[in-house]
């Protein structure tokens, strides 16, 4: 991962920049925007931890990284949250007709786990 425009940290930035922009117009739009930022976030920290690490786990799939990461953070129940936000926040991405978006409320409690794994990945 470059340590350019699309960092962790960066990215989650924007996600939480698209709470702020809550607006009648774009009800159910800045929801998934926000979850899809978030999401890209804590992917890319997971990425940034298997740099360090110098593991070549990057082409597997992410739940597979997920697991791997309760043994490489150091940090189990962070490990478990963060495979708990990143599952909802995936979920989130997608529209379902028969689901509401996720709330602003849900959308920063799982920003706030991105927030602790970016932390703990930095």
């Amino acid at each position: 991962m470059r340590r350019g425009d699309d960092g962790p940290r960066n990215v989650l930035s924007l996600a939480r920049a698209m709470l702020g922009r809550v607006d009648p117009d774009t009800a159910g739009l800045w929801p998934r925007a926000s979850a899809l930022l978030g999401c890209r976030a804590l992917e890319a920290a997971v990425q940034r931890l298997w740099e360090r690490r110098t593991l070549d786990l990057q082409r597997c799939p992410m739940r597979v990284q997920l697991i791997c990461l309760r043994t490489y953070l150091e940090d189990a129940d962070l490990a478990a949250r963060a495979g708990h936000a990143w599952s909802a926040l995936s979920r989130a991405c997608h529209h379902h007709a028969y689901e509401l978006a996720p709330t602003a409320a849900e959308l920063r409690g799982w920003l706030s786990v991105v927030e602790e794994l970016v932390q703990k990945t930095d």
